[in-house]
């Protein structure tokens, strides 16, 4: 980011959504699309993905169809993404309904970020879920 953009944005809460909006469909994307790893990789934007024991006790080939989905998700509006950020959407897989939520920390995975649009002091964490277990 150049400096002017990285003033706008410093200020700017919308421009923030866009962004960690941006970074989040990115990481999403990245679990089945090598081409989204890669710039992934080259934005240097990192995470971990975490299932529940209620997705992995569903079984492998179930985790496999929860990953795609969350990966493929853009249904978004007001009503489930109120600040624009995608941090949080529904999946069906095979007839469940699933919650997938991405949090987004400091480098040390201790605390929220400070400046989560920043991919140099934020990372993800992406958990998929059971309803019951939200």
């Amino acid at each position: 980011m150049d400096s002017e953009a990285t003033n706008d944005i410093e200020n700017d809460t919308s421009l923030q959504a866009v962004e960690i909006a941006t970074q989040n469909d990115l990481f999403r994307k990245a679990l089945i699309d090598p081409n989204a790893a890669n710039e992934l990789h080259s934005k240097d934007i990192q995470g971990q993905v975490f299932v529940t024991p209620g997705v992995s006790g569903e079984g492998m080939e179930f985790q496999t169809a929860a990953l795609v989905a969350v990966a493929s998700d853009d249904q978004f509006d007001e009503g489930n993404d109120p600040y624009g950020d995608h941090t949080f959407g529904t999946v069906t897989v095979s007839g469940q309904k699933l919650f997938w939520k991405i949090d987004l920390y400091d480098t040390d995975y201790r605390y929220g970020s400070d400046r989560p649009f920043d991919p140099a002091v934020t990372r993800r964490v992406l958990t998929i879920m059971c309803p019951s277990e939200y």
